[in-house]
């Protein structure tokens, strides 16, 4: 390493170069691929409705109301499922929110 540098030089390392020069064009850089590639993102397929099979549906029918021995209203409640006593319990559940006295009239599939 040279240790005696003149002052153009000593310029040059701490400030750069004061006249850019002129890029060097190499043919065999330009034939290379280029390092970052640009891809346009893929649309995603849009899903299809997949249509639900066969869903076992029981239709509970109930009388409620709130007064004891008063007038009492039909209620049909829809359930999805097999078992009779989950739809009754699904059904009374629903109508307790709302209603006193509740009576299970009938539990019938769909």
């Amino acid at each position: 390493m040279n240790t005696e540098l003149m002052e153009d030089e000593m310029r040059r390392a701490l400030f750069g170069d004061s006249e850019p020069s002129a890029p060097v064009i190499n043919s065999d850089v330009q034939a290379t691929v280029p390092d970052v590639v640009i891809v346009q993102p893929v649309k995603a397929a849009k899903k299809k409705a997949v249509s639900k099979g066969f869903t076992p549906r029981l239709r509970v029918t109930l009388r409620v109301g709130n007064e004891f021995e008063g007038e009492m209203h039909e209620m049909v409640h829809e359930a999805d499922t097999l078992s009779s006593l989950v739809a009754e319990q699904e059904a009374t559940k629903m109508a307790r929110k709302k209603f006193r006295f509740v009576e299970v009239v009938s539990v019938k599939s769909m």
